[in-house]
């Protein structure tokens, strides 16, 4: 009998030994959930939700008498957050600034959108406009942007004068991932992908931008803002007093 309680006794304590030894186990981690943005090519439901977006843009808005126009200045080691820059546009690194003008007006009541607001910005390289509309009550989507960008190689007068084709279109749902279409470049490997199927997208993102800049009069505000930025931020030299002649 002792021989017997002693076996059983050894193989538990065995057996506990075994466990100890064994590595535990890391806890359950929750699986992770990532979203890739198909910007080069949405399928034909998220094109169809931005056709849906832009065309709920209304053309000829009422505003109400509510407005703001600011104007500042911005270093450009990081990309400036109220612009919220397409993947295309590039960002000068270093000790380079951008001027940048910024428009606001708020629809009427009536309106789905509560507001618009139009962003310019030039620095040494690129010249961007970012047109952002907000939804008032967001039950499909929060926002519509559209953005456009050129190189600095005329002046922001001369561009606003002409239609820049839009470069990218995010519509920022409720709710879900964003969809976004932007015009794709070719890379190293492969030949630019074919995007004429989105082209009436880009064309009619062009269209709301171009009859913006009208309503906001942004073709006159935003040369005389940037032009008083300028001056405002340039540093005055101090004035040499003459030397008296030594006697």
């Amino acid at each position: 009998m002792l021989r017997k309680t002693l076996a059983v006794l050894i193989a538990l304590g065995l057996s506990l030994l075994a466990e100890a030894q064994q590595p535990s186990q890391p806890p359950s981690q929750p699986p992770v959930k990532v979203n890739v943005l198909n910007v080069c090519s949405p399928s034909p439901e998220e094109q169809q939700e931005i056709a849906s977006a832009l065309a709920r843009i209304p053309k000829q808005p009422l505003f109400t008498q509510d407005f703001e126009v600011d104007r500042g200045r911005s270093i450009l080691d990081q990309k400036p957050t109220f612009l919220q820059q397409g993947d295309t546009a590039q960002v000068t690194s270093g000790s380079a600034t951008a001027t940048w003008v910024r428009i606001r007006r708020e629809f009427s009541v009536q309106a789905m959108f509560s507001t618009v607001q139009y962003s310019f910005s030039e620095d040494v390289k690129n010249m961007d406009e970012t047109l952002v509309f907000r939804v008032r009550d967001p039950k499909e989507f929060l926002e519509v942007a559209i953005e456009d960008t050129v190189s600095s190689v005329t002046t922001p007068a001369a561009m606003l004068s002409t239609n820049t084709p839009a470069r990218r279109i995010k519509l920022e749902r409720f709710g879900k991932s964003s969809v976004v279409l932007a015009r794709c470049q070719s890379s190293e490997n492969s030949a630019p992908p074919d995007q004429s199927p989105y082209e009436p997208l880009f064309q009619a993102a062009t269209a709301i931008v171009a009859n913006y800049r009208n309503l906001l009069g942004a073709r006159h505000t935003i040369p005389d803002e940037l032009k008083r930025t300028n001056l405002s931020g340039t540093p005055k030299l101090a004035e040499k007093k003459p030397v008296a002649a030594a006697q």
